[in-house]
């Protein structure tokens, strides 16, 4: 039936034109954007994963810092206690030096000076061993934490190692001189009783260091892989996108025209009246 009221072919391509320019402009949008889910209208529950995936991205970038400036303190703590031992091999040197029964006073003395001045140094090495406001040698912080988890519940702890003078660890005296050979005999059983908990001390903030680096590491690979997957998730195809991109843009072309052709049937009913 011809009908100037209603052309039911008009509305059918009309219908498929708007669904070609729907479809046409979502391709455009992942084109621009490089995602197939760039909100959450797109795909909500593919939204939500991926934002709670790149909540855990970002918590990995914090915990990344946290560990990369725990692993810094500790290793200006081991830098200021390898330090520390050379000197205390110096000290021993000079002490067993001083220990010698023939000496002169004055040559004593010599000896002397120069253990008191490494001595001296020790107490500088010690104090001035600071990262960010944190020493992990003079006594001053018991404990420094890393964040391990990006929601950070869990955490890597480094005990403080107190390397002071009169300690438990370096038990020579912050006031210790060679004044005879009896006392730098002593001495030196002192200093080697200290060189040995030095090495332990050491060693446990060596562990300490290996295991920040180690689990800094795994964040950022975790971080990586995790990155990744938010990618599957929300990436575009872009060669996909394209090849689709040329076919609706031929379907639109050819929806104007059908719809131009549809329009002209009313037309038709001119035809009965001439």
């Amino acid at each position: 039936m011809a009908s100037v009221n209603t052309n039911y072919g008009a509305m059918v391509a009309l219908q498929q034109l708007n669904s070609t320019n729907s479809q046409l402009e979502m391709t455009q949008s992942r084109i621009n954007t490089g995602m197939k889910v760039a909100s959450a209208k797109d795909n909500g529950a593919i939204y939500a994963i991926a934002q709670g995936m790149r909540s855990d991205v970002a918590g990995f970038g914090v915990v990344s810092e946290s560990l990369d400036r725990t692993s810094s303190t500790v290793d200006v703590a081991i830098a200021a206690g390898e330090a520390i031992s050379d000197l205390l091999i110096d000290m021993k040197e000079k002490a067993l030096g001083a220990a010698d029964a023939s000496l002169t006073t004055s040559q004593r003395s010599a000896f002397n000076e120069d253990f008191k001045a490494l001595r001296d140094q020790i107490g500088t090495i010690i104090s001035n061993a600071e990262f960010n406001g944190v020493n992990l040698i003079n006594n001053t912080t018991a404990e420094v934490n890393a964040l391990a988890s990006a929601d950070g519940t869990s955490t890597i702890t480094v005990l403080d190692e107190n390397l002071s003078l009169g300690g438990s660890i370096l038990t020579l005296a912050a006031t210790a001189s060679l004044s005879s050979a009896g006392v730098a005999s002593a001495a030196v059983s002192t200093i080697e009783t200290s060189l040995n908990n030095l090495n332990q001390a050491l060693a446990r903030l060596g562990t300490a260091s290996k295991a920040l680096s180690v689990h800094s590491d795994f964040v950022t690979k975790l971080s990586d892989v995790t990155e990744k997957g938010i990618g599957n998730l929300v990436d575009a195809d872009l060669a996909k996108e394209s090849a689709k991109l040329q076919a609706l843009q031929t379907k639109q072309q050819l929806g104007v025209q059908a719809l131009s052709i549809a329009n002209q049937s009313s037309g038709l009913a001119l035809s009965f009246f001439r």
